[in-house]
């Protein structure tokens, strides 16, 4: 049976992020809903020397504005944020081996909207997990009128006619299980359970960019935190 995941094109997110898109045939990016401040959508957290901190991305919004209309404030914005990982990740076990590999993830990066850079970061980041989908953005996809779980009904419908819907754990609280079931859909959700890896000194902390996971474990052994 087909999997569709849909979800907003967050900005380097965290582990369960990838876990989801793991699990899917296709993952759509919302792109085109309303931009939510202090969400995770430009910004994301990291490890700094101080403890965890927000990285952020400076950008120029308007109330009402979606994802794909916000653009960024600040052109340098991809080097400063370089700046800041290796000043916090420059003693992980993995820096010296993947440094390069998460430069040249923010090299030549779109910059004409908020949801292109996301997507294009979550997608190079997505093939250096070796994780295999058929990447979406939500404005390509006729949706009409529908919003909320009609509008994801319509997106799995199109995509994957008699398909799964596979939603964060957090859907279960407000999702309509009956809507996806009269199209002919199954409502899944993931069974995501943070891993537990080692950061050297400073002790575990979940939640965190994936690039947390990378710079301390190197590609492969991260990757292998999304495997069942």
């Amino acid at each position: 049976m087909t999997v569709v995941a849909i979800h907003q094109p967050n900005y380097a997110p965290w582990l369960g992020y990838f876990y989801k898109l793991a699990r899917a045939d296709f993952f759509v990016f919302l792109d085109d809903v309303q931009f939510s401040k202090q969400s995770f959508i430009n910004r994301v957290r990291i490890f700094g020397p101080g403890g965890p901190r927000w990285l952020s991305q400076p950008v120029k919004v308007s109330l009402g504005q979606t994802i794909q209309d916000v653009r960024p404030a600040n052109p340098e914005w991809a080097r400063s944020h370089l700046d800041t990982l290796r000043g916090s990740y420059h003693d992980a076990d993995a820096f010296r081996s993947v440094w390069r590999d998460v430069e040249a993830l923010y090299a030549d990066l779109p910059g004409a909207d908020l949801a292109a850079v996301n997507q294009a970061l979550v997608e190079r980041i997505a093939a250096r997990l070796g994780l295999q989908t058929e990447f979406r953005a939500s404005s390509g996809i006729e949706t009409g009128s529908d919003v909320g779980d009609d509008r994801l009904v319509r997106i799995v419908d199109t995509l994957a006619p008699g398909g799964t819907y596979l939603s964060g754990k957090g859907g279960a609280g407000y999702q309509d299980p009956d809507k996806f079931s009269a199209a002919d859909l199954t409502l899944a959700y993931t069974d995501f359970t943070h891993p537990v890896y080692s950061r050297g000194k400073a002790g575990f902390e979940a939640g965190l960019s994936v690039l947390d996971a990378v710079f301390h474990l190197g590609w492969e052994a991260a990757a292998k935190l999304l495997q069942p």
